[in-house]
């Protein structure tokens, strides 16, 4: 576990959990976001978690660390939070989610088996919340499982079968879950597009929102923001590929710091 832990630090400290993608590292999370600098001006705790994998990507694929409170790389996550809550004054009840690639598919997943742990998740470039699941996958495994299907945008689902998935994870759960942000890139050859509308319907289902509105160039150039409410927003990125460049300052908008 690497945590930054600001000098203006509030009381308590909201914590946003910065997830790497494959074959990256908790410092190299660190070095190639803004969320540590962010956090020197506004006070928040930033934790990085680091894949135990051989190739840095996180079991996304197991029904264990699809599960709340089953195990792997999740609960491991949420163990962390816990401790920043225990003993470096993190506020329980405002903690966030964000990862690039494998760290937006755990984002999602996040979300899914921990919506009483997390408020809001910003994912770039990743795929639905069990989208990713490989039969026989076990938690702890050297390289965690990877599914073809999903990865090349060929596993679609209705609205209602994306959000009875996610459900599944956290049975008899009746909670509100967080609010999300969905980023993709419409030239992405590793988790292709397709997963964008994917998510879209998922936790459109999951937050009982219709899209409202699209609004072009937003946040910038290129981008296409679509709205559903207060609770689900998309960024769709034209000619952009694997993965989105990373919007900290719409993410701390999101995140309501």
């Amino acid at each position: 576990m690497y945590i930054y832990v600001p000098s203006n630090k509030k009381t308590p400290a909201p914590i946003i959990v910065a997830i790497h993608y494959c074959t990256g590292t908790a410092q190299a999370y660190f070095s190639n976001s803004q969320y540590a600098n962010l956090a020197d001006q506004k006070g928040f705790i930033v934790i990085y978690p680091n894949s135990p994998s051989s190739g840095g990507c996180w079991d996304v694929a197991s029904t264990t660390s699809l599960t709340h409170n089953a195990g792997g790389d999740s609960k491991t996550i949420v163990n962390m939070v816990n401790y920043a809550v225990a003993n470096y004054g993190g506020d329980k009840d405002r903690v966030y989610a964000t990862g690039s690639s494998s760290g937006a598919m755990m984002t999602q997943v996040l979300a899914g088996a921990y919506p009483d742990v997390f408020k809001a998740g910003s994912s770039y470039s990743g795929v639905p919340d069990g989208c990713f699941y490989v039969q026989g996958a076990q938690a702890g495994q050297a390289t965690p499982g990877w599914n073809n299907q999903c990865a090349n945008g060929q596993l679609t689902k209705t609205d209602q079968q994306w959000g009875d998935l996610t459900r599944s994870y956290y049975p008899g759960y009746n909670g509100t879950y967080p609010k999300m942000l969905i980023w993709h890139g419409t030239a992405d050859t590793t988790l292709r597009y397709a997963n964008y509308a994917e998510s879209l319907k998922q936790w459109s289902n999951v937050l009982k929102v219709t899209k409202t509105r699209d609004v072009a160039n937003t946040p910038q150039s290129g981008y296409t923001q679509s709205i559903y409410g207060d609770t689900l927003v998309g960024y769709s990125g034209n000619g952009v590929g694997h993965s989105v460049p990373i919007h900290e300052t719409v993410d701390l908008a999101w995140f309501g710091l």
